[in-house]
């Protein structure tokens, strides 16, 4: 994509929309909200069976990520590694993540279980459902790419265009082009279509690789 190209787009995402900026934020409360009652006994029985699993170490995981307009705050998730894992840095770059994934931790990583604290992210307005998955402040290089394409003028999301194009199996460049393409041409029909394929590929366990040595 060209520069000036580029620059239109990212001024087209910057322009108001009605979906993005009033629809959107609307659904997105009240799927939240629907999904914090729904699945309250459901995350009470994840968090107290990674209690039993490990007594010592904390619940949820609670890590600074890069959100809408690079502005930073903190993702919840439930705790799927050992709290003695580097905290700083992307599990797709460890070495040997199996060494840190505790085994209950395994399973909920699997099914996507571990991301369903977002939901609360998502409530306070700090997410959205759908979006570019929001990323670690170092992963500059990404972040770079992003601001390109206009990807980081957007709500960050829990699935995004680019987690159902191969998510851990696609290149960086690649992840944001498609998070700039959804940025773009944002729409309640793309959302629901992204959401469908999210189910899919969760129950299939598709494109989820740990690891550098898993690439």
């Amino acid at each position: 994509m060209n520069g000036k190209l580029q620059n239109a787009n990212v001024e087209q995402i910057s322009n108001f929309s009605w979906y993005r900026d009033v629809c959107k934020r609307f659904f997105d409360f009240v799927f939240s909200l629907i999904g914090i009652l729904v699945l309250a006994v459901p995350m009470l029985i994840i968090a107290i069976v990674i209690k039993i699993d490990s007594p010592k170490e904390q619940i949820l995981f609670r890590q600074k990520r890069v959100g809408k307009n690079n502005h930073e705050f903190t993702i919840y998730k439930f705790r799927s590694m050992r709290q003695d894992a580097p905290h700083e840095m992307a599990t797709k770059n460890f070495e040997n993540p199996e060494a840190y994934i505790t085994p209950v931790g395994k399973f909920l990583r699997k099914t996507s279980l571990d991301e369903l604290p977002q939901l609360f992210n998502v409530f306070k307005g700090e997410m959205s459902i759908v979006g570019p998955r929001p990323l670690i402040p170092n992963e500059r290089k990404v972040l770079e790419l992003r601001d390109e394409y206009g990807a980081n003028k957007i709500l960050p999301g829990i699935t995004g265009l680019a987690q159902v194009h191969g998510r851990d199996e696609i290149t960086d460049e690649n992840k944001a082009a498609y998070d700039g393409e959804y940025a773009l041409n944002m729409s309640m029909l793309l959302d629901i279509t992204i959401l469908f394929k999210t189910v899919f590929d969760v129950m299939q366990s598709r494109g989820i690789h740990e690891g550098k040595n898993k690439q």
